[in-house]
């Protein structure tokens, strides 16, 4: 394939920033006019927060100093199969969501957004449940009385 000769010294060769074959340098892959791409640390991240905000609003003096945290992976294993999904500390008011426990090792009956989006809405509701020392169906029980 043959080079165009103009843009092969349009380019000075000590440039600093990227340029590939004198086209400038890369823009985001989803265009101008579209939103950026949703990847799974957002979407767990979006929802941690989204849940934890419900659950504050629910239960606004209990949960009025608690700080929601997401790490990766836990330090130590020990949850009931090897690897913790949370870790709650009632001294320092604080849970600590694990993203990798939580996302990779679940077993979905169906593997879409929607389910996902639940398992991790009820990991949320069980490390706040465990920090209250309440049944997690209790902490919005009129969330579940519309029939």
């Amino acid at each position: 394939m043959p080079r165009n000769r103009r843009t092969s010294r349009q380019t000075p060769a000590t440039s600093r920033w990227r340029s590939r074959h004198g086209r400038g340098a890369r823009g985001p892959v989803t265009g101008p006019h579209l939103p950026m791409l949703q990847n799974r640390i957002d979407f767990f991240d979006m929802t941690v927060a989204s849940t934890a905000d419900y659950l504050k609003g629910v239960w606004p003096e209990e949960l009025a100093d608690v700080h929601f945290e997401v790490a990766a992976t836990p330090i130590g294993n020990s949850g009931g199969d090897g690897v913790d999904r949370w870790r709650v500390d009632a001294s320092n008011r604080r849970i600590v969501l694990y993203r990798v426990p939580i996302q990779r090792l679940t077993k979905l009956h169906r593997d879409d957004e929607s389910h996902r989006r639940m398992y991790i809405e009820g990991c949320v509701f069980r490390a706040v449940a465990e920090l209250l020392g309440k049944d997690p169906w209790d902490l919005a029980p009129d969330r579940y009385r519309h029939f």
